[in-house]
């Protein structure tokens, strides 16, 4: 009886480090997951997936090894069984993921830019936000925003461009 509950103990308190695990990660798959899909919901299941199998293989996880470097790597792998699931073509080569992978890196130490990123996306103005949202969430193009907000694709253009400068001021502000 005593070892059953020491290993009840040892899940538990194992289950409430991967919760923390996956707190402080999951900004950074969701944008990892984002990139590769270009569609929010779509994305959001992805790193679902990847976070029930990063839980069933957590004891194999090697702890030498950078934590947001083997989730970004499941989130890749949940992205590629998508694709052949769905049938899509994927639209990343072994190259552009070896290079997102490098800038995901830079970004994987400071969790909190994700965070801070949210905040300043909420003081942006309504017709930035639509656009930004539109864009980056939904992955539509600029002749599809454009057309769902009857405005020239010019004007959405600008707007990111504005939108972009904006988030960026705030995020330097934050430093």
């Amino acid at each position: 009886m005593e070892t059953v509950l020491k290993m009840k103990d040892e899940t538990a308190r194992d289950a409430q480090t991967f919760g923390e695990l996956a707190r402080e990660h999951q900004g950074m798959m969701l944008v990892y997951a984002r990139t590769l899909l270009r569609e929010e919901e779509l994305a959001r299941e992805v790193v679902q997936e990847s976070l029930v199998a990063a839980w069933r293989g957590l004891e194999r996880f090697d702890v030498t090894r950078d934590v947001a470097a083997w989730l970004r790597g499941i989130v890749r792998n949940k992205w590629r069984d998508f694709c052949r699931r769905e049938g899509r073509r994927r639209e990343f080569s072994e190259e552009d993921l070896e290079y997102l992978e490098g800038q995901m890196q830079g970004w994987a130490g400071r969790p909190e830019v994700f965070d801070r990123l949210e905040d300043c996306r909420g003081h942006l103005s309504g017709d930035m936000a639509a656009v930004v949202e539109m864009s980056y969430d939904e992955g539509l193009k600029s002749e599809e925003v454009a057309q769902r907000l009857g405005l020239a694709a010019a004007t959405v253009r600008k707007r990111l461009e504005r939108a972009r400068a904006a988030l960026r001021e705030c995020l330097e502000k934050a430093n």
